[in-house]
């Protein structure tokens, strides 16, 4: 059963129709999405989860650009990118959305302000230093501006990350399992981050994970299974995304 919660049609910041990605051909082939239709309402967390080999990190790179379906639509922010050349997508990527991965993919040679500042200082845009205080200070960053990566924590280095994910006020965050490096004290500081950007500043998340406890930060859970949505709805628990993602197996 594939559940529609309420409002997921209206102010929808990223959406996909019939979307389908396959990989290989003939016997060998395999189809990681099939037919997916999602809608992403403007302003809130969205979880994907499922276990390995759902079709959940294929998703969200299909969703952000990153890779290419084989059949189907993807809009972000009222632009189809699926039909985009690789300069336009890149484009798009660059103004338009936000990425948090499970490795800081940080540059070693800047510091933590310079990091954050840099997807603006690429896009030939003045960095503003008020928001860029308001960030550091958001991550709780502030005494450490100055420091190189190899000067910061793995959960300070992922506060970075997501401070970066915000610094160009994206239409859209991408998280790909974003604790999945992190002890879970970090974890739940990155957590309490992504909700905040949510809550306070109004911001669109979308976060891959295969951890329920991580999930029910969120309150639209989407659980993949063999590449198809098994269930789309609100939960309160992690609990209930555990039992979800049980049913769906």
């Amino acid at each position: 059963m594939n559940e529609t919660p309420n409002g997921a049609t209206n102010g929808a910041i990223v959406r996909c129709a019939g979307l389908s990605r396959r990989y290989g051909e003939g016997e060998a082939a395999v189809d990681a999405l099939r037919d997916v239709d999602l809608e992403f309402p403007r302003g809130e967390l969205t979880a994907i989860v499922g276990p390995s080999g759902s079709g959940k990190s294929t998703l969200m790179h299909v969703l952000a650009g990153l890779d290419r379906p084989t059949g189907g639509k993807a809009w972000i922010d009222g632009t189809e990118i699926t039909g985009l050349d690789d300069d336009d997508l890149t484009r798009i990527r660059r103004d338009k959305l936000g990425f948090v991965f499970q490795f800081f993919n940080l540059i070693p040679v800047l510091d933590a302000a310079e990091n954050i500042g840099l997807p603006l200082r690429i896009a030939g845009k003045e960095v503003d230093q008020g928001w860029l205080k308001e960030l550091l200070e958001l991550v709780g960053l502030s005494d450490r501006a100055d420091h190189r990566p190899a000067e910061l924590s793995g959960g300070q280095q992922q506060r970075v990350a997501v401070a970066r994910a915000l610094v160009s006020r994206p239409a859209v965050v991408f998280a790909d399992e974003p604790t999945g490096n992190l002890d879970s004290r970090s974890s739940a500081g990155i957590l309490e981050l992504l909700r905040k950007a949510v809550d306070d500043f109004g911001q669109t998340v979308v976060m891959v994970t295969h951890d329920p406890r991580v999930a029910s930060i969120a309150k639209r859970i989407i659980v993949l299974t063999d590449g198809q949505v098994a269930h789309d709805r609100q939960v309160t628990s992690a609990d209930e995304v555990l039992e979800l993602m049980q049913s769906a197996d």
